[in-house]
């Protein structure tokens, strides 16, 4: 009690210190979390790498998690805003550091070899660790399911993380994210085998799930490439950005239950 009583006092003398005081007695029901996105990458580097980028570069995030073993590392309060996100976009909301926490995960992203193009996959501890952190991290900011997203989500014509082989169904199937319904889909993929939809079918249904595309009409570059960021988050197998009554589907399956 006597502890209570000094702090109260100290309290007081700071407030006729500065001549200010303020009434808290009265607080807004028109309010929400700051902090309203996760955004999910990969560093292309190693740990020692990713480590000194993420702390002595030009770009930060509030979260790394290593390889190998798969530390979490925090560089970055949540409170305070990190450079991960850069020029970005999502369901309207734009430059997305102010408004998001962004994780990073160690993983040498992709290489090219004269076959093609191969993509490394992510640890189980990786994956492990991430979906304890973001259920931490979704709780205490109350973040929408539908708000945990990929670098290729909100930037998709310059950005490929966390690519084809992050998880993203596992992640939904843990409530930290959106899929859609197998059976669904295949109903709707059946009827647009028969009625393709028009491109501005498709960037009216994009633009409604979150992605930033403009309205054209024509299956223009941009379109391209938000269509293919989509397809590699829900049909990894095939991202070639060509439109096609399974992503039809997809699309019309995730919208409807949003």
């Amino acid at each position: 009690m006597k502890a209570f009583f000094t702090a109260l006092l100290l309290l007081t003398l700071a407030g006729c210190a500065t001549g200010l005081r303020i009434d808290r007695s009265h607080t807004s029901a028109n309010q929400d979390e700051r902090i309203q996105f996760v955004v999910l990458h990969y560093t292309n580097a190693s740990l020692e790498r990713s480590l000194a980028l993420l702390t002595h570069g030009e770009v930060s995030s509030h979260y790394l998690i290593g390889d190998s073993p798969a530390t979490v590392y925090q560089l970055v309060d949540e409170g305070r805003r990190a450079w991960h996100a850069g020029d970005s976009q999502w369901d309207g909301r734009t430059w997305l550091n102010s408004t998001s926490i962004g994780i990073e995960i160690v993983n040498p992203g992709f290489t090219d070899t004269p076959t093609g193009r191969v993509w490394q996959p992510y640890t189980e501890a990786q994956i492990e660790a991430l979906i304890v952190l973001l259920k931490d991290i979704v709780k205490r900011n109350n973040i929408k399911p539908r708000y945990i997203i990929g670098h290729s989500d909100i930037a998709p014509l310059r950005k490929l993380d966390p690519g084809p082989m992050f998880p993203w169904k596992r992640l939904a199937d843990a409530g930290l994210g959106v899929w859609p319904n197998a059976q669904a889909v295949a109903r709707q993929q059946a009827y647009f085998n028969v009625n393709p939809p028009s491109i501005t079918w498709y960037q009216q249904q994009l633009k409604r799930f979150g992605y930033a595309i403009e309205q054209t009409g024509e299956y223009d570059v941009s379109t391209k490439h938000v269509l293919a960021a989509f397809q590699m988050r829900f049909r990894p197998q095939r991202f070639d950005g060509v439109p096609d009554a399974q992503t039809a589907a997809m699309l019309q399956v995730l919208n409807s239950s949003r």
